[in-house]
């Protein structure tokens, strides 16, 4: 496999520092195995109720689900929506305009992770 991607400007130690910086910040906010695969399923379902959320991402325990649900929220990817006037009172998980700006970031991995299966692939056999 060929790197056929051609770089437009040099990147200088500084520059190099900034972009190790910015992802850094990145993965440590959306990184983890279950961040993305949330913000994945808020986006394709819309407003979606706890139970709902969880049976649509096999593996993840409650509690992780809860805890990385107040993560997502405190950074802004999910809104925790509660429905008080309804007996029993419902809460509905929504993903925010600003965890809609991953879609780009989203579909870049899924179209990398697919060539990189591909690659595997092809080189294993």
């Amino acid at each position: 496999m060929k790197n056929t991607e051609v770089l437009e400007e040099r990147i200088t130690a500084q520059g190099c520092t900034e972009h190790l910086s910015a992802v850094e910040d990145a993965i440590y906010v959306i990184g983890g195995k279950w961040k993305l695969k949330i913000i994945i399923v808020l986006q394709e379902n819309g407003n979606i109720r706890f139970n709902e959320l969880q049976r649509n991402i096999p593996g993840i325990s409650a509690r992780v689900l809860s805890n990385e649900l107040k993560d997502l929220e405190l950074n802004g990817f999910v809104k925790r929506v509660v429905h008080a006037e309804q007996t029993p009172v419902v809460v509905e998980y929504i993903s925010t305009d600003y965890s809609r700006t991953l879609q780009p970031v989203i579909m870049a991995l899924s179209n990398w992770g697919k060539t990189h299966k591909r690659n595997i692939r092809e080189d294993a056999f």
